[in-house]
């Protein structure tokens, strides 16, 4: 079955920088449609950056230019390179995966059958 555990998470100071992992198995890595996303408390879950099949990354304009998506196919591992963190990227961050999310529906948490359990992130001076 599909198995998706993130990794990586952790306290920083404003202005720092994580790398989450996603290492990914029970399916052919590269052929699913695979994103990040963050749920702060009392705030509903939103997409951060999302990758199709095709490895083309759609970003939340919240994060653009800050974070970065990239995929190890050797490893089977999701990557999540956050820079420039500010206190409200604080949030527990999940890792997902669908087979058959379309392009033009990436950002929607909806779209995703596969989940993670999620790694905090906490930005905090």
């Amino acid at each position: 079955q599909v198995q998706l555990v993130e990794s990586g998470g952790g306290s920083v100071q404003p202005g720092g920088s994580l790398r989450l992992s996603c290492a990914a198995s029970g399916f052919t890595f590269g052929t699913y449609s695979m994103g990040w996303f963050r749920q702060a408390p009392g705030k509903a879950r939103e997409a951060v950056v999302c990758m199709d099949s095709d490895g083309t990354p759609s970003y939340a304009d919240s994060v653009k230019g800050r974070f970065d998506i990239s995929q190890d196919n050797a490893k089977n591992t999701l990557y999540l390179q956050m820079n420039s963190l500010k206190a409200e990227d604080t949030a527990m961050y999940y890792c997902a995966a669908d087979p058959s999310t379309p392009w033009w529906k990436l950002l929607l948490p909806s779209q995703y059958k596969y989940w993670g359990q999620g790694t905090q992130v906490t930005v905090s001076s």
